[in-house]
């Protein structure tokens, strides 16, 4: 017969940029005396906070389960956590809005059976452990090297846990997330997270949602900021007019595929010499339509660069919408029209792109051109999607501000990403050189 125990676990995320550099601590307590029984910590790339929570929440699960092995349906884990979203979602109080965050709650709830764990929301000072081993781990990725246990300081200085209730834990109610998997190299072998559940968007429910950084290290901007070297800069700029653009149509990747007009020509003409007064510019990467690689190429002939064609800067696909203006897209497909609009997980009737799509694929463009640009000034010759991605982004902004950006042809927008993971933006639709 197993033999019954209880352990306490703490587990936190932080992301630095809320898409960015991210990280998840965890620790496995004694309720007893406090004393820490376990650690796991892990860099994990670019992510949001709630993907780094979750993450955390998995890794200390499964620690607190390799610590007793044999304990079975005896072992009682009473999990503590600062994020309210992943508190409320895996005690099935909230419902699991985003479809990305799903399997990651899956994956959470398949480690133990659901009547062996407890959830308890704490505030962030009572989580420092956890907290900091996360911080820890973000800053290892910062330095190109992964958390080691050995070298970590986060059990000096935390508080010891409070003890789990007396009591057995209550059932999970019906409609727990789904069994899902075990958070080892071995188990993400075999059975690894979706493709589409690598990088989910934040839910907005979590008052724990804004981005972290590790303790004393200001936000960048800020004149008291350390030196994080030059950033990566991305001049953003959208591809001159064509005859589409005056009559505001759905002008994207699905179909039409027009030429820049006279106006657009010169539009590009002037941006080229924009960018030739600057002298900043040391490469330039367009997107493959035809429209703004005609204006990549007026602008690199004047800077004398080549142009290196990128997939991930292409417009959304609008599917049936191609062509159409938004009033008579209203009049044809009125209902899916509200629901685009609704939700940045539609997709435009007919197959097309959804902005949550579209997003994925900035973010891993974005992510492999400032990985190689750091110091250095690239110039993206893209489309609004994409620009007010790359914005909004950078801001930490919801999907919706997608809906309050304006970009004229051929303007020019700017955001420079800097070593510790955070963005600022320079500069939103400047046209001044069109005048």
């Amino acid at each position: 017969m197993s033999v019954a125990r209880q352990v306490v676990v703490e587990a936190d995320g932080g992301s630095r940029g809320n898409p960015g550099p991210a990280g998840y601590g965890a620790v496995v307590i004694d309720p007893a005396t406090g004393e820490p029984l376990a650690e796991a910590a892990e860099y994990i790339g670019v992510a949001t906070n709630n993907v780094a929570e979750y993450r955390g929440l998995i890794a200390g699960l499964a620690a607190a389960k390799a610590l007793f092995p044999d304990a079975g349906d005896a072992l009682r884990v009473h999990v503590r956590m600062d994020s309210k979203l992943v508190v409320e979602q895996m005690s099935g109080r909230w419902k699991i809005k985003h479809p990305d965050m799903k399997p990651l709650a899956a994956r959470a709830a398949a480690i133990l059976p659901p009547a062996s764990v407890t959830y308890e929301w704490i505030p962030r000072a009572q989580n420092k452990h956890a907290d900091r081993l996360a911080n820890e781990a973000m800053d290892a990725g910062r330095d190109g090297r992964q958390w080691e246990a050995s070298a970590s300081t986060a059990a000096l200085d935390s508080p010891a846990a409070a003890p789990a209730p007396s009591d057995s834990p209550a059932p999970a109610p019906s409609g727990s997330p789904a069994p899902g998997l075990l958070d080892s190299p071995a188990a993400d072998a075999l059975f690894p997270l979706p493709e589409d559940a690598a990088e989910p968007v934040a839910e907005p429910a979590d008052a724990h949602s804004a981005p972290r950084q590790s303790a004393g290290t200001p936000q960048t901007g800020w004149g008291s900021a350390p030196d994080l070297g030059a950033p990566a800069t991305l001049l953003l700029l959208r591809h001159g007019e064509t005859a589409l653009t005056p009559e505001k149509r759905f002008s994207g990747s699905g179909g039409t595929d027009p030429e820049l007009s006279a106006v657009g020509r010169g539009q590009a003409e002037r941006a080229a010499e924009h960018f030739a007064a600057l002298g900043t510019v040391q490469e330039i990467v367009s997107s493959p339509l035809r429209r703004c690689r005609e204006t990549a190429a007026v602008v690199a002939a004047r800077l004398g660069l080549g142009v290196r064609i990128e997939e991930g800067l292409r417009e959304t696909d609008f599917g049936a919408w191609e062509g159409l203006t938004f009033a008579e897209v209203r009049e044809r497909y009125a209902d899916d029209l509200t629901a685009w609009l609704a939700s940045p997980d539609t997709a435009p009737t007919g197959g097309g792109e959804s902005f949550s799509e579209v997003a994925d694929r900035v973010v891993a463009t974005r992510d492999r051109l400032v990985a190689r640009s750091a110091g250095r000034t690239v110039l993206l010759v893209t489309h609004v999607t994409p620009i007010k991605t790359f914005v909004r982004l950078a801001l930490g902004a919801p999907p919706e501000a997608l809906f309050r950006m304006e970009l004229s042809a051929a303007s020019v927008s700017e955001v420079a990403y800097y070593g510790d993971g955070n963005a600022s933006v320079r500069l939103l639709n400047d046209a001044s050189h069109l005048r």
